[in-house]
């Protein structure tokens, strides 16, 4: 059932947005059952903001229909009060159609994928963000992964009423701060390169960060983003430092780890995600060893946080 409209609470975004994993069955198609299941699960460790089907969702590797189902599961299955924004991308009616539908089953918002067309320009970016958003009238997230769209135009951009937020994934934090620092708060600023760089994001003007290893550790990312958002710097680099061997292992060889790593690491959790879609990284069995040795620690401490919160009745039994 598609949720109560509201106007859009920019303050929701200030957290940590996860990324969940496509889960995959035997023949390789989406199973939605264990999609379900795994978005309760991270609904209920304290997971409020998700991004279904996205980069490490394997947006470029599902049909229109596929995101959308993704996009509906992750409605249905999260809390409440939970945001949800369907990604869109590729050619503009592709994009109006994820965004109309996806609105029309309960989600809260889109979010502009990177773009991967040659021969951009602000001009042609600014043209197609428009064109999706007067057909789409949906809260928008946009993506910059590159040149495209500059900073100029996102802020720009910031002044449109529909866009409530950047995920900023080009990695130069005086360019970043600079950029937070002349928006003057218009929309909130995110780190889209997850854990690693989160902390100098954050320190830089970020209200949140995107994570992927959330889909393994929840507790622990969101501790770390509580910790660095209450200004306990040193026990935000301690959990980080326990989250970053999965980050850095995911960035191996131009990061195409970063699918396949998690998907592993899913199975060492009992959860059968099924193997990425080609032109994904498939693991061999040393690389499945090393993981298995690499996740021990950080599963042990993820396990132990959450009996603490358990405990103190701050998170679901």
């Amino acid at each position: 059932m598609p949720r109560v409209s509201q106007p859009f609470d920019q303050r929701c975004l200030r957290t940590v947005h996860l990324v969940p994993l496509t889960a995959y069955d035997d023949t390789g198609a989406p199973d939605l059952d264990a999609q379900a299941e795994h978005i309760a699960r991270m609904s209920a460790a304290g997971i409020s903001a998700f991004l279904p089907a996205a980069g490490t969702s394997e947006f470029h590797n599902l049909s229109t229909d596929e995101v959308v189902e993704q996009v509906r599961v992750t409605c249905e299955a999260s809390d409440d009060d939970a945001v949800v924004f369907a990604p869109v991308g590729y050619q503009v009616q592709h994009a109006i159609e994820i965004g109309e539908r996806s609105m029309e089953l309960g989600a809260d918002g889109i979010m502009f994928m990177p773009f991967t067309h040659p021969y951009l320009c602000d001009d042609g970016v600014r043209d197609y963000i428009l064109t999706v958003l007067d057909a789409a009238t949906a809260p928008a997230l946009i993506y910059k992964k590159g040149d495209f769209p500059s900073d100029r135009l996102l802020l720009e951009m910031a002044d449109h009423p529909l866009v409530v937020g950047i995920k900023y994934a080009v990695n130069e934090m005086n360019q970043f701060r600079r950029t937070v620092a002349m928006d003057g708060g218009r929309i909130e600023w995110l780190c889209g390169t997850a854990e690693r760089y989160a902390p100098f994001y954050m320190l830089a003007g970020s209200t949140g960060y995107t994570t992927g290893a959330g889909n393994l550790c929840p507790h622990l990312t969101l501790a770390m983003h509580a910790a660095f958002a209450a200004g306990e710097y040193a026990e935000g680099m301690r959990l980080q430092e326990l989250i970053l061997p999965i980050e850095e292992y995911r960035a191996r060889q131009g990061d195409s780890y970063n699918v396949s790593m998690l998907k592993f690491g899913m199975q060492i959790l009992g959860h059968s995600f099924g193997a990425p879609r080609p032109p994904q990284r498939r693991l061999t069995p040393a690389e499945e060893r090393e993981i298995a040795t690499l996740l021990e620690p950080i599963l042990a401490a993820e396990s132990e946080l959450r009996s603490e919160l358990v405990a103190s009745g701050l998170t679901e039994p």
